[in-house]
């Protein structure tokens, strides 16, 4: 079981992404390098042909990464959108979309409770995020965010 979240403890770090594959990557591409310098003369194309997939290596894992997290934005948007939606007065939904999407994020930590006074906040003080999270009371735990 996760322990309870907070502003504090939110963050998450994805290990085998973080700890393993990056790094391993890293490294891939500094062998590579090395390679390239070392073995120029014995064998000047493979170094070069190292040093592309190293790049491409690294580039996919980043776009994978950069990639999930978009796609886990865009739902959250919607989730908060129809959250928000659920707890406004009627005559507030309309300002739904003024939030932004890094607003909405933030916003997904709120209870149901505060979330109303806390949206209208936003809107009305244009808040960040990191503001929107601080201003947060109650928080509502997002232990699937990767």
């Amino acid at each position: 079981m996760a322990p309870p979240q907070s502003y504090a403890t939110h963050a998450r770090v994805d290990a085998p992404m973080h700890l393993f594959v990056f790094p391993t990557l890293i490294a891939n591409l500094g062998v590579a390098i090395w390679i390239a310098i070392h073995f120029r003369h014995d064998y000047p194309y493979l170094g070069h042909w190292s040093i592309i997939v190293s790049l491409a290596l690294f580039i996919l894992a980043l776009k994978c990464r950069v990639n999930d997290l978009k796609l886990q934005d865009r739902i959250i948007r919607l989730e908060e959108r129809l959250r928000i939606a659920s707890v406004l007065p009627p005559d507030e939904i309309k300002h739904i979309p003024e939030l932004s999407i890094r607003q909405l994020i933030a916003l997904r930590f709120a209870s149901d409770e505060e979330l109303a006074a806390l949206v209208r906040t936003t809107l009305t003080q244009n808040l960040e995020p990191k503001a929107i999270k601080q201003s947060i009371t109650h928080w509502r735990a997002d232990n699937h965010r990767v």
